[in-house]
C-alpha cells in the first residue's frame, strides 16, 4: 500500500499533467506563464494542441505538449512544456523548438508562405536533474550577438527552471513566481494550504491537486506515476552511489600504485647512494639499480 500526501506530487508525469495540462482549469497555467514572462508577455487565452509528443524512451514518458497562446494584443505564439529527465536535454529541446517552426510552414506551398514564423518557446521543468553547473534556478535563453551580446533574433526562446537549485523556505520568497517554483517542488510535503498562498488560483490549485478528489482511476493512473518517479529516482542513486565507489576503489588503486612505485624510485635511489659512497664506477651503479647514469649523478649533487 503507497503511503500518499494529502497533495500531489507536482513533479510526477501524473501530478503535473493533472494540474497544468487540463484546459478545463487552464487558468492555472495562464497565471503560471505569465509570471515566468515577467511582463514580456502576457497571456489572455491558450489552447492545448492536439499534437503532444510521446517520449521515445520508457524514462521520457508522455510529458510533453504543444500551446498556443494568444496574448493582449491578440498576437499568439506557441509553447511547449517538458518535464523529464533526458539524455542530451539541451539538444532535444533544440529539437522540438525547430520541428514547432518547421511543422508552421505549409507543405507544397512554402514560396506563398514567405517565412511568417509564429514565435516559438519552450519551457522545461527539471526535476532531480540539472541543467549547468550555476546554481541558478532560472535560464531564460535566447538567440544573441556573441560579441555584443545584442538579441539576434526575439522570437525563439528557451526557459528551463532548475528546480534542484531553488531551496528557498517559505520566509525567502520574494516574488510571486518564487511561490509557484514553491508549489512545484513542496507542495507534495505540504498538509494545508500555507497562508502566503491564500489568493484563489492557489486555492484552485490545492483543490485540483488534493489526492482524495482524484476518481478511482485516476488514483490508481498517479499510483503508477509516483511508482515510476520513485524506481527512477532509486536507480539515480544507485548509480550515483556506484559510480562513487568505483571512483573512490579507482583512486585507492591508482594511489597504492603511486605509492608502491614512490617507494621502490626511493629504494633504488639509496641503493644508488650506498653504491656511490663505495665508489663504485658510475656505470655499474646504472645497470644495477635501473637508474640513468644522469639520475645517478643527481644523486650526487
Amino acid at each position: 500500500m503507497q503511503q500518499h500526501g494529502r497533495y500531489l506530487d507536482l513533479t510526477t508525469d501524473y501530478g503535473f499533467k493533472h494540474v497544468f495540462g487540463m484546459e478545463l482549469h487552464k487558468d492555472i497555467l495562464i497565471s503560471f506563464l505569465n509570471e515566468l514572462f515577467k511582463g514580456k508577455k502576457v497571456i489572455t487565452d491558450l489552447v492545448y494542441n492536439k499534437n503532444e509528443h510521446v517520449g521515445d524512451t520508457l524514462k521520457l514518458g508522455s510529458v510533453i505538449f504543444d500551446l498556443t497562446c494568444t496574448t493582449d494584443d491578440g498576437s499568439q505564439f506557441i509553447i511547449e512544456v517538458q518535464r523529464s529527465e533526458q539524455d542530451k536535454f539541451k539538444e532535444r529541446t533544440i529539437y522540438y523548438a525547430s520541428k514547432l517552426i518547421s511543422d508552421q510552414a505549409p507543405k507544397g506551398k512554402r514560396h506563398e508562405w514567405g517565412y511568417v514564423i509564429t514565435e516559438v518557446y519552450v519551457i522545461a521543468i527539471m526535476d532531480n536533474f540539472h541543467f549547468s553547473d550555476t546554481k541558478d534556478y532560472l535560464h531564460d535563453i535566447c538567440l544573441c550577438n556573441r560579441q555584443t551580446g545584442e538579441i539576434f533574433y526575439d522570437r525563439l526562446g528557451f526557459i528551463y527552471i532548475e528546480l534542484p537549485n531553488f531551496n528557498k523556505t517559505s520566509e525567502q520568497l520574494t516574488s510571486v513566481l518564487e511561490k509557484w517554483l514553491f508549489v512545484l517542488k513542496n507542495m507534495v510535503k505540504l498538509n494545508k494550504l500555507p497562508n502566503f498562498l491564500d489568493d484563489p488560483i492557489f486555492q484552485k490549485l490545492f483543490q485540483i491537486a488534493e489526492y482524495s478528489n482524484l476518481s478511482k482511476r485516476e488514483k490508481a493512473m498517479y499510483d503508477v506515476s509516483l511508482k515510476r518517479k520513485w524506481d527512477e529516482y532509486s536507480l539515480l542513486t544507485s548509480a550515483t552511489n556506484r559510480g562513487i565507489r568505483q571512483g573512490l576503489q579507482q583512486g585507492l588503486q591508482q594511489g597504492l600504485q603511486q605509492g608502491l612505485q614512490q617507494g621502490r624510485l626511493e629504494t633504488l635511489k639509496e641503493n644508488a647512494q650506498n653504491m656511490l659512497a663505495l665508489g663504485l664506477d658510475l656505470e655499474i651503479i646504472s645497470k644495477s639499480v635501473g637508474l640513468s647514469i644522469d639520475e645517478i649523478k643527481k644523486l650526487c649533487n
